[in-house]
């Protein structure tokens, strides 16, 4: 039984095949493409793959995304089936106001997290903070609660709306300095300090609520460009959304599978 996995976020599509729905199965092949581009996939990336048993996606971009892709799919004849945050999953509870609404990267991910630290020893409490078009830090007790989280604009946002609100102000990247002397310098400097901040005030949170020191992973694009200013160590974890899609593969297929 071969799977593939696909991570639609804002701006890309990221896809995996592997070898099998469960975690460390072997990795056959994988890809990017843009959002504006996904009509190439079936006639480019997709066309010299084996057909998969069985696809499981995350999407954060929309229902006309959702059908973009089933789209290209069709050439496997392989119905396409997409994570909807529910009440728990793969050992993780959801803890939202209403459980449905919590973003499908946010929540794949966490699952993805919870059982990277499983794998590593106890269970503890532990602070996922996913770095990309926006950042998001999650809270989970050491049951695998979600606890709750935090939502914030990522470095790009953040530049953006400086430049459309303030006059003049159009300037190159800079870099994150501890006392910036120009104006490049103190916008870098200035987002990856305020990102930084907001996981720092999760994370007392959560070890003051728990009494227990969290473990503390990091995914996303930009992830390596933030772990360098965080106020504590954080491992970085590639591909946390594949990991959790291989999760939860793992327990819906596993019937087909056997």
């Amino acid at each position: 039984m071969t799977f593939l996995a696909i991570d639609v976020g804002n701006s890309r599509l990221k896809w995996a095949l592997y070898a099998a729905a469960r975690p460390g199965a072997a990795l056959l092949a994988h890809g990017v493409e843009f959002l504006d581009h996904i009509e190439r996939l079936a006639d480019g990336q997709w066309a010299d793959l084996p057909a998969p048993t069985h696809m499981l996606g995350c999407v954060v971009a929309g229902d006309a995304v959702k059908r973009r892709v089933a789209e290209q799919m069709d050439l496997w004849d392989v119905p396409a089936r997409w994570v909807v945050p529910s009440a728990e999953e793969a050992g993780v509870v959801n803890g939202y106001d209403h459980p449905s609404r919590l973003g499908a990267d946010r929540w794949v991910a966490m699952i993805g997290a919870r059982h990277h630290l499983l794998a590593q020893g106890p269970a503890r409490p532990l602070v996922l903070a996913m770095v990309g078009t926006a950042v998001t830090v999650e809270a989970l007790d050491a049951e695998g609660r979600f606890l709750g989280g935090l939502i914030l604009p990522g470095h790009g946002i953040m530049l953006r709306a400086l430049e459309t609100g303030t006059a003049g102000l159009h300037v190159p990247t800079g870099e994150v300095r501890p006392f910036p002397t120009n104006t490049s310098d103190a916008l870098t400097s200035g987002g990856t300090y305020a990102i930084a901040g907001a996981v720092e005030r999760l994370y007392q949170h959560l070890r003051q609520h728990c009494g227990q020191e969290p473990l503390c992973l990091m995914t996303g694009g930009a992830g390596w460009k933030m772990a360098p200013s965080m106020a504590r160590p954080f491992e970085l974890v590639e591909n946390l959304i594949f990991d959790g899609l291989l999760e939860i593969g793992a327990r819906r297929f596993a019937p087909a599978a056997a």
